[in-house]
């Protein structure tokens, strides 16, 4: 089918809007630190119950070594720590900057793809990426202006330290993406997607397993846990994030190279505009919608 790849990135895009609205709301109500891991938890019932199922097994015992280690690895360093840096940016640098900061794990990607998997790119999608990227941090910047409830003319501090969590937590990305396409590819074939994301988050959910243990922090997980409408929201957002929305991600890896995917991928602060405007009442200026054009311009370079 043409264009297959482009069609599952757009999903995965679509799945991680909808996510990120309900992580939202489940962090509002009990903290954005108890949902990563309740978020896990669920998405792995998740995967166990559908593997079950279709293969009569929980987990996939039947990946060679080599998936489980970069698979692994890729949850490691993609769902726990890029995860763990991206909220400490948040709260450091605001939404605007840590998106911003964020976009840039495509091109890592590509360049990552191009120097360890030996993928190759058009001029014209370079030129795609950068577009596309000029257009996803229009966006950004201007939502975080038009809802800015800071003083007119005072200029956000950016603090060296906020724009260091921002990188880990991008490069978390870029990496992760590399490791995940890596441990996926075999000599049978491209590996089960929604398998591979159970490695993926079986191996983050022990490292956060580890890191409540540690940081004394099961307190917090217990009131969230008594919060039936946040163990709502975060069932709801595990079902399109960790279970549906990486699930695709991975499988649109199988059909993109790892930067055209990662550029997909950066959609997503586009597509939020509209739960912006209806859900939370924000002004979307026509700044905002030109840089949402752009985008979807280069988005278009990169299907050519």
């Amino acid at each position: 089918m043409p264009y297959w790849g482009e069609a599952i990135a757009l999903a995965t895009v679509l799945c991680w809007t909808f996510s990120v609205q309900f992580f939202a709301a489940a962090s509002r109500e009990v903290g954005a630190i108890p949902v990563n891991i309740i978020r896990l938890a669920v998405a792995l019932a998740l995967f166990g119950g559908l593997l079950w199922w279709r293969d009569g097994s929980p987990i996939p015992l039947h990946f060679p070594l080599h998936a489980w280690l970069f698979l692994s690895l890729s949850g490691i360093v993609g769902f726990f720590f890029g995860d763990i840096f991206l909220f400490k940016a948040l709260v450091e640098l605001g939404p605007r900057i840590a998106m911003l900061i964020q976009s840039l794990a495509a091109p890592t990607a590509a360049i990552l793809g191009w120097i360890f998997l030996q993928e190759s790119y058009f001029p014209y999608q370079w030129l795609g990426m950068a577009i596309a990227l000029i257009g996803v941090a229009t966006v950004i910047l201007e939502r975080s202006k038009a809802g800015a409830p800071a003083t007119k003319g005072k200029v956000q501090k950016i603090s060296a330290r906020g724009v260091l969590y921002g990188c880990l937590a991008m490069c978390g990305q870029a990496v992760g993406i590399i490791l995940s396409k890596t441990g996926m590819q075999s000599n049978g074939g491209y590996l089960d997607a929604f398998s591979a994301t159970e490695v993926r988050a079986i191996a983050a959910f022990i490292c956060f397993l580890v890191f409540f243990t540690i940081t004394h922090r099961w307190s917090n997980v217990c009131r969230a846990l008594a919060n039936t409408k946040a163990v709502a929201y975060t069932s709801l957002g595990a079902v399109f994030g960790p279970f549906i929305g990486v699930s695709l991600s991975l499988l649109a890896l199988h059909y993109l190279t790892s930067g055209v995917a990662s550029t997909f991928f950066a959609l997503v602060p586009i597509c939020i505009i509209p739960f912006s405007v209806y859900l939370h009442k924000e002004h979307v200026s026509f700044r905002a919608v030109a840089g949402a054009v752009t985008a979807v311009g280069g988005v278009w370079l990169l299907s050519m």
